[in-house]
């Protein structure tokens, strides 16, 4: 039997058992589920940098009894000489580049969002920032055990990250990528999460830390200037939502692809499947998912330049229109073009009743590679999700990238609020709809729904195919009439990294917390 944590006093769910602890003794402390965010997204920026860091990008959700769900939008901005001109003269005509200064084009937003989240917490009732960074400062500086995963993911992109600028004196041993088990130490990192506590989180944009960095970042052949990092605020939002059976739905709005998670779960509901883990179930997921990916790829992009408003996109209208188009039986020719992503997804809910949907990411794995040796800090590579063509999505000034990112969160009708996200680029609203659908509408327990074996449809995290891919947990009678139906299968190993790293927390109508983490992750639920 699978069991998720609960407690009444708060919970907390992270792909890192380090971060969730971060989170946990914040809430002991008395202190408010954003507060235990912020000092478990400071300790997996220290723990887990293979797949996000205080170079990235930041999005939230909150949840507050009686009132709206908040977003936080730590989305960064592109260089004011981020232009495809710019790129041509750097022999970079028909795509963006991944590694390297050219692909850190991006302000960093996530710090940013932690600062805006915590806004929303009075003043005088607020821990100091220093207690909320202590745990990551001092992994930081004394150094943490590296995870297998870590070690794998730095042994199979080494090749495209060694030579680039500050990579390889601080995430390599000895030249070499860690072994797990070993420990590995991030002093410079240390020394800016202590300055941040001791002078603010807008000393990244503003304080001698952007100046360094602007410096660094010209030096090395980067767009971004001092100027980029002064101008940039995180921004307050509504998040997009829709309602379907169970209740209503909220994520983050464009450029994040939040609009798609909503829209698969929207389509799917319309199907009126009746039974979890059967073909109807899979198949009709994954069918929504080609529909709301179609659309996705045509008009998704900075929400300034989009045809229209992605809440338009949720209509009843729209999405009648293409639940119609999906075969019951049979599955719609594939593949489309892909976009991969590293990323980390947390939730915590406290004892007040406020539940956060925490998301935080570099992009690729270690983002740009591009890292600052006086600070630890390396930057994130999402710029390298523009395109160079016109559209929604096209490179230019102070625009804002495609994101895979999209923290989610349900209001359940009987009461329940729950939070849930993973990692995972092209299969994030997958997963989501996965980990949703068992739990909200096949009534599967909260662990159980994270733990059951998934698929993906497309490319993501480490894998280049565009296949169906199924863990190899199915029911091979399930697996035969996926085939059947026309979907080009792939089975994965059980609990691959490939199918993400997800989690959930919810607070229940009495009051009571309930988290789950993935076992695909090196993390935990922890709730009290």
């Amino acid at each position: 039997m699978l069991h998720s944590a609960r407690g009444l006093n708060g919970c907390v769910s992270a792909p890192h058992t380090a971060a969730a602890l971060a989170g946990q003794a914040i809430l002991a402390r008395g202190g408010t589920a954003i507060e235990a965010m912020v000092a478990a997204a400071s300790t997996i920026a220290v723990v887990y940098p293979h797949m996000n860091g205080i170079g990235g990008d930041g999005f939230w959700i909150v949840h507050r009894p009686g009132e709206r769900p908040v977003g936080i939008f730590g989305c960064g901005r592109a260089a004011e000489r981020a232009t495809p001109e710019w790129y041509a003269a750097r022999g970079h005509r028909s795509q963006m580049p991944t590694r390297g200064p050219d692909a850190a084009l991006t302000v960093p937003g996530t710090i940013a969002s932690w600062q805006r989240a915590l806004d929303l917490v009075p003043a005088e009732r607020r821990l100091a920032l220093s207690d909320l960074l202590e745990a990551a400062i001092g992994l930081a500086r004394d150094g943490m055990v590296v995870t297998g995963n870590q070690a794998d993911c730095t042994r199979q992109k080494l090749d495209g990250l060694k030579d680039v600028e500050g990579f390889a004196a601080t995430f390599l041993i000895d030249g070499r990528p860690p072994r797990a088990g070993e420990v590995l130490r991030q002093p410079a990192l240390a020394r800016t999460l202590a300055g941040l506590a001791e002078d603010g989180l807008d000393g990244y944009y503003r304080g001698q830390l952007a100046e360094t960095h602007a410096a660094f970042l010209e030096a090395a052949g980067s767009p971004l200037r001092l100027e980029d990092f002064h101008g940039f605020a995180a921004e307050t939002v509504e998040p997009l939502s829709v309602e379907i059976s169970a209740g209503r739905l909220h994520n983050m709005i464009p450029p994040t692809q939040g609009v798609s998670s909503l829209m698969i779960l929207a389509l799917f509901d319309r199907l009126g499947v009746a039974a979890g883990e059967s073909f109807e179930h899979l198949h009709g997921l994954i069918e929504a998912t080609k529909q709301a990916f179609i659309l996705r790829n045509a008009e998704l992009g900075d929400p300034d330049f989009m045809a229209r408003p992605a809440q338009q996109w949720l209509s009843d209208e729209t999405l009648d229109r293409l639940a119609a188009r999906i075969d019951r039986r049979r599955a719609l020719a594939w593949p489309h073009a892909a976009k991969p992503g590293d990323t980390i997804w947390m939730g915590a809910a406290d004892r007040k009743g406020t539940v956060v949907s925490f998301i935080q990411s570099v992009f690729w794995e270690f983002g740009s590679g591009l890292t600052c040796p006086e600070t630890g800090v390396f930057f994130q590579n999402r710029g390298a999700g523009f395109s160079l063509q016109p559209g929604p999505n096209q490179l230019g000034p102070r625009r804002r990238p495609f994101h895979t990112l999209n923290p989610a969160l349900a209001e359940l009708k009987d009461g329940r609020v729950m939070a849930y996200g993973t990692m995972g680029g092209e299969g994030q609203p997958q997963t989501q709809a996965a980990i949703f659908s068992r739990y909200a509408l096949y009534g599967q327990g909260l662990q159980q729904a994270v733990t059951a074996p998934r698929w993906l449809l497309g490319k993501t995290w480490g894998d280049a195919t565009t296949t169906l891919k199924l863990e190899d947990r199915f029911d091979p009678a399930l697996v035969a009439a996926l085939r059947a139906a026309g979907h080009d299968t792939e089975i994965i190993p059980a609990f691959s990294d490939m199918a993400g790293h997800a989690g959930a927390v919810v607070r229940h109508a009495d009051g009571s917390l309930e988290a789950a983490s993935d076992p695909r992750a090196d993390g935990a639920a922890l709730a009290f």
